[in-house]
């Protein structure tokens, strides 16, 4: 490999015919010529000293070269598509924007007042809200494709980059016909017969349901498994199991009596939210706008229910 350093051209010109799997759809997107996007390809390959591209018919495809070199040039750009945001920010206060990844459950119940308040300080900023798994919105944030992300912290959490927003205890909940709902209480025995409804496998929370389990000895029935929290309170309702979510999820259905909070013996089943953020940057100033509010926010989900 020479001495010399692509420019910003051909790293741009590389991801868009890697994106499109074609010089002549990659030349169109940038609204080059496809022989400016070849002799810029190949001054590249010169450049870098190994064959990036190959073309399998009428596709063009990455070698095993290509792709390591995508991955780099992807983190290239994202960083520097991040310091003109940054700059930009800093020379109009106020206007930008802020990419939010969050878990469903939270852009249904915390989100929507966070980004009210919001608003009101930054009202020409735009803010663009993804929803998905913790774990896969950590991926995205990574590649450049989110700024901060809120969701559960794990384990194998980064313990940098992050900021506790808020933390919450899992609770049953019941109908009000249910005897665990006349007497406010659980035994063991009980616990063993009754079919549980929990959050979707692979996640944070159906691990931290299981493991409590095992903690009190006891193996339950196979449980219910949804992937949503409306549908877990919605059979809970009509007697189809024993819902396990968070207080604050359930608060409409409490209010109006439709379910009934019951606390879970033996250890709690605990869980930390916080808002993530690549660790080798600081958090702009909205940034740091957005995180204080949904800490204060946050703060009004995990008082106590019952």
């Amino acid at each position: 490999m020479t001495d010399l350093l692509p420019d910003l051209r051909q790293l741009r010109a590389f991801v868009s015919v890697a994106d499109e799997g074609s010089f002549t759809l990659a030349a169109k997107k940038l609204f080059l010529t496809q022989s400016a996007i070849s002799h810029s390809m190949k001054a590249l390959e010169d450049s870098l000293g190994c064959r990036l591209l190959e073309r399998l018919g009428k596709k063009t495809v990455l070698t095993e070269e290509g792709e390591v070199f995508l991955r780099r040039c992807r983190r290239v750009l994202g960083e520097l598509e991040d310091a003109g945001r940054e700059l930009d920010g800093l020379k109009r206060w106020g206007q930008g924007r802020i990419r939010i990844g969050a878990p469903h459950s939270l852009c249904q119940f915390l989100l929507p007042t966070v980004l009210r308040e919001f608003r009101d300080c930054f009202p020409r900023c735009e803010p663009t809200i993804e929803a998905d798994d913790t774990a896969k919105l950590l991926d995205r944030m990574a590649d450049h494709d989110l700024d901060i992300v809120l969701g559960l912290r794990t384990k194998t959490s980064p313990g940098d980059g992050y900021r506790k927003i808020f933390s919450d205890r899992m609770i049953f909940v019941v109908p009000p016909m249910h005897p665990w709902a006349e007497t406010g209480r659980v035994n063991r025995e009980d616990i063993e017969n009754v079919q549980f409804i929990i959050y979707a496998r692979a996640t944070e929370t159906h691990r931290l349901v299981e493991e409590h389990f095992e903690k009190q000895g006891v193996r339950p029935r196979p449980p219910l498994v949804l992937g949503d929290m409306e549908a877990i309170k919605g059979m809970a309702k009509i007697g189809l199991g024993v819902g396990i979510v968070a207080p604050w999820v359930a608060k409409r259905e409490f209010d109006e009596g439709s379910l009934i909070p019951i606390a879970v013996g033996g250890d709690p089943i605990e869980r930390e939210w916080g808002l993530f953020y690549k660790s080798d940057r600081i958090l702009s100033l909205i940034e740091e706008t957005f995180a204080g509010i949904a800490e204060m926010v946050g703060g009004e989900l995990s008082g106590p229910v019952i």
